[in-house]
């Protein structure tokens, strides 16, 4: 829809501005990134980088890579403590494993950890598709089923609101796992004694998968267990404030896994403390936020476009951060007036286009040299929310509002922020609605 004119001297500048832009270019969208974890849009993802090893039931399938990392880790530790362990499966389960057959030769501990590791997160993947499928019983696409450092996560395109579907689809997973475990331990029963090794994988998977489903139903949102707290106090009161109640019950836990974490000196205990503290805060965030802009629309938050500070194309580099510090912004449509002195825009350019162009040579270079051309867009009916899913999407700080060919706004993460801590301080008394929808109604 937008083009840039590209002048002649810009063409013969282009090998030299290479060198001074570097990464800089024309397509180079503004970056606002960070947070961790997945699940509010205003946060990342827990995932560092993840790739598609296959799918099930039509579900993408995916490891990330510090999955690869804490697997080998895991069979070490369990190779390290075997005989322990194999001692503690006796007693408990009457197991009758063979210590010596189980610790020799030299390189079977580590092929039984490896294989318990395997074994362990298999049961994990299980127990996420137990979500997943009860997920789309009713409905919900699963973007992905992912196995991470700290086990999995099964990623809904969209989070149910109805209580029943929401206790439901959580109870799924610590089900799935209980029934991986007595089959595991129905299959040890019937193991020959001879066979050691199969003996330990499959009590040890036993025990470990009913653990898992324990853990996971301690009332710590959002774990399993606490989100079946929500979905309980929200039968009798709003999802928003279920959720509220539910994640301070989980960030309290945090505090109390992470601390027991640190005086017993345990890594992973502390990892899944933060995970959930973090976890929590962001989901509660998100749901808050939801409830807040529910009805409201990108028009409603937008600063119209009579409102809007813009820039020329031929303003110079240094003229551009010079009208960032007066007027305190960071990023401006670049608008272009044709021959019948319509505007048109062309572009966008922010602080983050434009500091790679060195001081010194600030003078000699144009906005439309260092500006974006690959915009992201947004009608001005369009849901408040879509546009912070667009924005963490996208990782991106500013839409631009358009409606047809005319730009009617822009519409920033700080916008949403500020109407959102309006809303929060006001205690919800604040209408957002009822501002220009239209570009009609903007320009009268």
């Amino acid at each position: 829809m937008f083009h840039s004119r590209y002048t002649a001297r810009r063409r013969l500048l282009s090998l030299e501005r290479d060198r001074v832009l570097g990464r800089v270019g024309t397509n180079r969208r503004n970056q606002y990134t960070g947070g961790v974890f997945k699940g509010s849009p205003l946060i990342g993802t827990p995932m560092m980088w993840s790739f598609r090893v296959g799918s099930v039931f039509g579900i993408p399938i995916k490891l990330d890579v510090t999955f690869l990392l804490i697997l080998p880790i895991f069979a070490y530790l369990i190779g390290m403590q075997i005989g322990e362990v194999a001692d503690i499966l006796n007693l408990t389960m009457g197991a009758g494993i063979d210590v010596a057959a189980v610790t020799s030769p030299w390189w079977m501990p580590w092929a039984l950890g490896l294989t318990a590791a395997l074994g362990l997160f298999f049961g994990v993947f299980l127990h996420e598709l137990g979500h997943s499928l009860t997920a789309q019983r009713y409905g919900f696409p699963i973007d992905s089923i992912t196995l991470w450092l700290l086990g999995g996560v099964a990623a809904l395109s969209e989070m149910p609101e109805d209580w029943k579907q929401e206790f439901n689809i959580a109870i799924a997973g610590p089900i799935v796992s209980v029934l991986v475990g007595i089959a595991s331990y129905a299959l040890f029963l019937v193991t020959p004694e001879s066979m050691n090794g199969a003996q330990f994988v499959l009590a040890y998977l036993a025990i470990l998968n009913v653990f898992l489903a324990i853990f996971n139903m301690l009332p710590a949102f959002p774990m399993d267990g606490g989100r079946i707290l929500r979905a309980l106090l929200a039968r009798s009161q709003p999802y928003a404030r279920a959720t509220q109640q539910a994640a301070s019950i989980g960030k309290m836990f945090a505090i109390f896994l992470g601390l027991f974490g640190l005086f017993a000196f345990n890594i992973i205990l502390i990892a899944v403390a933060f995970f959930i503290y973090i976890a929590a805060s962001s989901e509660a965030q998100q749901v808050t936020m939801k409830a807040a802009f529910q009805d409201v629309t990108v028009a409603d938050i937008m600063t119209p476009a009579g409102e809007l500070h813009t820039v020329e194309p031929d303003a110079t580099v240094a003229e551009l951060f010079q009208r960032m510090f007066t007027e305190r912004h960071t990023g401006y449509p670049v608008i272009e007036s044709d021959a019948w002195g319509d505007d048109r825009l062309i572009g966008l350019v922010t602080l983050s286009d434009a500091r790679g162009i060195d001081p010194v040579e600030r003078d000699a270079y144009t906005v439309e040299d260092v500006m974006t051309t690959d915009l992201e867009t947004i009608e001005p009916g369009s849901d408040a929310m879509a546009a912070i899913e667009r924005m963490q999407k996208n990782g991106i700080g500013r839409l631009l509002v358009v409606e047809g060919d005319d730009l009617v706004g822009i519409i920033s993460r700080s916008d949403l922020m500020t109407a959102f801590d309006i809303v929060q301080k006001s205690g919800g008394s604040v209408d957002l609605r009822g501002r220009p929808r239209s570009a009609q109604q903007i320009s009268h």
